[in-house]
């Protein structure tokens, strides 16, 4: 291999570092438990193993489909039910489309990875803009109105 060619893949391993720091940095600043190490680690491994793949003998997509196939286990890892209410779907959700930034990032897609990371990162956003919990008010179940949770 070349040295350009290893100044392009480091380049774009960076890149992928840096939008999954972007959307880390939203989830620290919420106090979450995932936060910059987690998504930066998330979309840089992705980002490494879908390069990687590109450059081994056989089926690339069989690798990058493992990335997927993984992340999935790592979210799924992520949900937790505490007295009737879920918590971490978002951190799950946004992990598994932090490793498709970090993936995109790696087969040269630089508009797709940086679109998606700005879509995560807006989404991630919205609850703090002036009346959201008006527009998104989630009814209360009357099973659990006896109940209080006090989570973050």
């Amino acid at each position: 291999m070349d040295w350009n060619l290893e100044f392009l893949l480091a380049g774009r391993i960076i890149f992928a570092a840096i939008l999954g720091g972007i959307i880390g940095w939203e989830r620290e600043n919420r106090d979450r438990d995932a936060g910059i190490r987690t998504y930066m680690a998330v979309a840089v491994g992705s980002c490494a193993f879908s390069t990687v793949s590109q450059y081994v003998s056989g089926d690339p997509s069989r690798i990058a489909a493992q990335v997927v196939t993984g992340m999935g286990f790592i979210g799924a890892g992520v949900i937790l039910q505490v007295r009737g209410h879920v918590q971490g779907l978002t951190t799950a959700a946004t992990l598994w489309a932090t490793a498709a930034v970090g993936m995109a990032a790696a087969f040269g897609m630089y508009m797709l990875a940086g679109l998606c990371a700005a879509i995560i990162y807006g989404t991630l956003s919205l609850q703090s803009f002036p009346g959201w919990t008006r527009w998104v008010k989630k009814k209360e179940r009357p099973e659990h109105k006896d109940r209080e949770w006090k989570g973050k």
